[in-house]
């Protein structure tokens, strides 16, 4: 059927104004784009760093560490696991496996048997299969020998948290880098143990790790006063003490914490930056979640006038006395903070700690003079691939040659139209990925032409001709699109950085130009042969 309805041809005319509209801001100034009414469209195609210059870097995630402080971590609550029945002076944790164990083990030894049953227990208690969300994975094997109790952590279990631990640190970086969600960063992984990020405008990778290689530990902790000035200095300590750094803005000094922390930062649920309406300055509110509500409630219920102090990246922001028990969840963090510092500490509570250290494997910065003269150059190679391609269908297909023009021209309205909708990022490969569509575009006009001049040849009717044309064609075109659909989806799924952008572009490339060479061109064709009806037709 050659003939549409006025509604179909309003819908697919409609497509293309839309898709239009939608390409606008591309034209103009960012700045002027959001100063625009609020129902006019200002999402636009973001410049990918090669094309406007910025910062490149490649990290590294130390997973074995997230691996250690798991088996600490698991160390800890066994420990504390025994205090409520009296059993905390029975039970000895080993620091390190001996040789003779697997490695990935907490081994600990009941000094009465009698207790073996009980502690073994509690440990397959902390221990159980759902403590990997979302997975059936078990992670940990409890084995016992006697008075001596092994715990295991399984391989499955070791790959799901190094997994985890590659994405809990993409997420951090991101909530750091673009707290607001409204820049222009690319953040990705690269393998099971490395990270990109590309920041398009920023041409300072130096600042760029300063902000990303902040830990962001909070851990609050318990003074203990009882370790004289000499002591502290000379490095006699008590079991389980550090002497940890007290920063400048709490006048500078040292002080003897117990190792072990009461609440730590995972237990905060929010922090935001604040007015010190009491000292002056600005503070830190934060809250915690129900579990460190908990915790944070009893210990200060238990330890009222006694020094509590609050560590930041190993060095203490505060160290408040506890006045009264603090029940409510919440609390401040106060120091006379400027109120860069107060948001900057804010900001590193709330994106959380770095599950794992990052290493810099790579940095680079591209100026935005280079990545002008690649917007130049892209731009340069579609125009002439554009003129090229056009002037190729009028001489050879004519009248014909024309109609594939006009929808090769909306193809790349609708094209663009997509990309802006979607606030593409178009990357250097991105664009040879668009002038690779306005080749492979007029493909599918080829194909129903020549088909078309078949019918002709067989002595078909114009209005026939032209019909049988897109009918028979058809099935061509959808293989051949499908395929290389295919290979894009592919592309984007395993590739990554450019690869993804290229891909990206050639996926919706193909789906703009099958819609515009089957429809649009089918409507011009068609409504030409309706209307003149011509005895031949020139192909």
């Amino acid at each position: 059927m050659l003939q549409f309805r006025p509604w179909q041809q309003a819908l697919i005319a409609g497509s293309v104004a839309l898709a239009a509209l939608l390409a606008v801001p591309n034209f103009f100034p960012k700045d002027e784009v959001a100063g625009w009414p609020g129902f006019a469209p200002k999402s636009r195609v973001n410049l990918g760093l090669d094309l406007q210059g910025g910062s490149y870097l490649l990290l590294g995630v130390d997973t074995e560490k997230v691996i250690d402080d798991r088996l600490t971590a698991l160390r800890q609550e066994i420990q504390r696991s025994m205090r409520p029945s009296g059993t905390k002076e029975r039970v000895t944790l080993q620091a390190l496996p001996t040789l003779d164990l697997p490695a990935d083990t907490v081994t600990l030894r009941v000094k009465d048997e009698a207790q073996v049953e009980e502690a073994s227990e509690r440990v397959r208690e902390l221990t159980r299969p759902a403590s990997i969300v979302g997975t059936a994975v078990r992670s940990y094997e409890v084995t016992v020998t006697g008075p001596r109790i092994d715990v295991v952590m399984t391989p499955d279990a070791r790959r799901v948290y190094q997994q985890e631990a590659l994405a809990d640190s993409i997420e951090v970086v991101r909530r750091r880098i673009d707290p607001a969600g409204n820049k222009e960063v690319l953040i990705q992984p690269q393998g099971a143990d490395r990270i990109v990020v590309q920041a398009p405008g920023d041409n300072d990778p130096e600042a760029l790790k300063q902000i990303i290689n902040r830990t962001g530990q909070l851990s609050f902790h318990r003074v203990d006063q009882s370790v004289s000035q000499e002591d502290m200095l000379a490095g006699v300590l008590p079991p389980n003490r550090i002497v940890v750094p007290i920063a400048q803005t709490e006048g500078g000094g040292q002080l003897v914490l117990w190792e072990e922390a009461e609440v730590t930062g995972d237990m905060v649920e929010s922090a935001s930056a604040g007015i010190d309406t009491q000292g002056g300055g600005f503070q830190i509110n934060f809250a915690f979640d129900s579990r460190g509500a908990r915790r944070f409630a009893d210990y200060t219920r238990e330890h009222v006038g006694e020094l509590f102090a609050i560590v930041l990246d190993n060095e203490v922001i505060s160290y408040p006395r506890i006045q009264t028990p603090i029940t409510g969840g919440s609390g401040r963090i106060t120091g006379n903070f400027a109120p860069e510092e107060a948001q900057r500490i804010a900001t590193l509570i709330r994106s959380g700690a770095l599950p794992a250290p990052l290493n810099t494997l790579e940095q680079r910065s591209v100026g935005p003079d280079l990545g002008a003269d690649s917007v130049k150059a892209g731009t340069i190679s579609l125009i002439a691939g554009f003129l090229a391609v056009a002037a190729y269908m009028v001489v050879t297909y004519g009248r014909f040659g024309w109609f594939a023009n006009i929808a090769l021209f909306a193809n790349l309205i609708l094209l663009t139209g997509i990309l802006s909708l979607l606030g593409s990022t178009l990357t250097l490969p991105g664009i040879a990925g668009i002038v690779l569509t306005v080749g492979m575009a007029v493909d599918a006009n080829v194909l129903i032409f020549e088909r078309i001049r078949e019918e002709v040849r067989h002595g078909k009717s114009s209005v026939n001709a032209v019909e049988l044309g897109f009918d028979k064609a058809w099935s061509a075109i959808a293989d051949g699109n499908a395929t290389t659909l295919l290979t894009a989806m592919i592309m984007f799924v395993l590739g990554a950085g450019p690869v993804r952008g290229f891909a990206v572009t050639l996926a919706f490339g193909i789906i703009t130009s099958v819609y515009s060479a089957i429809l649009i061109t089918k409507i011009l064709a068609g409504h030409y042969v309706l209307t003149k009806r011509p005895k031949t037709l020139t192909l």
